[in-house]
């Protein structure tokens, strides 16, 4: 047996938001990694170049067309999960939304809402529902919360964003102390800018660009597929003592 253990194989893998950017970079990698993965996300045609990518290593992969906002979806996706797949092993919220880009008074009610029912309000459900699933084979489970730079740094222009993404670290930490008993950790990832669609409206500002290279110890933003790696550990038996915690992935932005 290997002292650091990265193998998935055998598990099977829930990714929200995988259809593009760092979700599907991550539902990519947990498949290298030896698990069948689910990949989630609103469009079911966005879906299928990601399944077939996921299909590609050699694993098992299926979509399942999901609203995160809405309850009976989030269970849905976990009872297709276990229909398809079997079981469910590891969860990755990614899934995420900002509808706004300026100060926060621009802010209006359906915005906040949006904010936080997809970001934060979904997260806790879904992985709520994750636990009960994980808890039917009694083997444990690992749940895989993507935070933000944002949730630790102040924004004046995502700043509802900012704000759900601080809420998703105590989500994090509350519920990998609930849990822990259950055989399920709970960690994240805080990843800084990432050059994915989602981001362009920062990455596309010269003034924000030039802020994130500037101040970053590695002098550039990062790609999608950067933020694989850290998932795999938290999802694998390499990182078995380890819950409760949130990665930066900024490259040196906040040191």
């Amino acid at each position: 047996m290997a002292i650091a253990d990265f193998s998935l194989k055998g598990k099977v893998a829930i990714v929200t938001g995988g259809s593009r950017g760092i979700g599907r970079s991550v539902a990519i990698a947990l498949a290298e990694a030896g698990a069948d993965v689910c990949v989630a996300a609103r469009k079911p045609e966005a879906l299928e170049e990601a399944v077939a990518a996921v299909r590609a290593t050699g694993r098992k992969g299926i979509a399942v067309p999901t609203n995160v906002r809405e309850m009976p979806a989030l269970q849905n996706l976990i009872d297709e999960t276990k229909k398809q797949l079997g079981r469910v092993d590891i969860l990755v919220n990614n899934a995420a939304t900002n509808p706004v880009f300026g100060p926060i008074q621009n802010t209006d009610e359906r915005a906040w809402d949006a904010i936080m029912n997809t970001n934060v309000k979904s997260l806790f459900f879904l992985s709520k529902f994750a636990r009960e699933a994980m808890l039917e084979h009694g083997q444990g489970g690992s749940i895989i919360n993507v935070s933000s730079t944002g949730g630790f740094r102040a924004s004046d222009v995502i700043g509802g964003y900012s704000i759900s993404k601080a809420a998703v670290l105590m989500v994090t930490q509350v519920c990998a102390k609930a849990w822990g008993t259950d055989g399920i950790r709970v960690n994240g990832i805080a990843p800084g800018l990432i050059k994915t669609e989602f981001s362009r409206a920062l990455w596309e500002n010269a003034n924000i660009l030039a802020g994130a290279t500037t101040q970053s110890a590695l002098r550039r933003i990062g790609q999608p597929d950067e933020m694989a790696g850290a998932v795999v550990y938290f999802a694998s038996a390499a990182s078995s003592f380890t819950t409760g915690q949130t990665l930066i992935l900024d490259g040196g932005q906040l040191i």
